[in-house]
């Protein structure tokens, strides 16, 4: 069956078909949904979230040409694992931005700028999206991040250094700041 799969997946890829490939990733916190258009890499699902509601969100706001096929995320996979094992500090992957409108928008491509190893706070990465009293709604950008991880909302601090929230739970939010020395 599995290859069978492949075999349409690869099919539909070669006649153009595939709009939305997804696939599954190992990670320290459990398995990872990565979803790829022809664009770059849409989506990143943490384990603690309905992989199937993810889906069904592509297939509404993107495309309902939805497919497994591991191999068109190989590149998405490999440069995490090496992310995770301390060895790939900045992520190289084209990004679907069009999840993300507006200010969500322009925080998320703030959070996307904020080298590894670095924070900033709510404030600033507000600040920087074109609006500094807008904090809430800079955690809530954060939060609704549909690319964590490569756009690395886990960097995005309280005033003060408290860690805030984070979509794959607090324990994960510390555990990727210490994996880059920050904590």
């Amino acid at each position: 069956m599995r290859a069978e799969l492949k075999r349409l997946a690869d099919r539909a890829a070669a006649e153009g078909l595939l709009d939305v490939a997804y696939t599954t990733a190992d990670s320290p916190f459990g398995r990872l949904l990565l979803a790829r258009t022809p664009r770059g890499l849409v989506r990143v699902g943490l384990p603690n979230q309905d992989a199937e509601a993810m889906l069904e969100e592509l297939a509404a706001k993107v495309s309902p040409r939805v497919l497994e096929a591991p191999p068109q995320l190989d590149e998405a996979r490999r440069e995490l694992e090496l992310y995770f094992d301390g060895r790939l500090h900045e992520f190289d992957l084209p990004l679907d931005w069009r999840l993300t409108t507006g200010f969500r928008g322009r925080v998320q491509h703030a959070i996307a700028r904020i080298p590894y190893g670095q924070t900033r706070t709510y404030t600033e990465v507000a600040r920087t999206a074109g609006n500094e009293r807008a904090v809430r709604a800079a955690g809530t950008a954060c939060g609704t991040n549909p690319i964590p991880i490569v756009v690395p909302c886990h960097r995005v601090l309280r005033t003060g250094g408290a860690l805030g929230g984070y979509g794959g739970g607090l324990p994960m939010k510390q555990a990727l700041l210490e994996l880059e020395g920050l904590r």
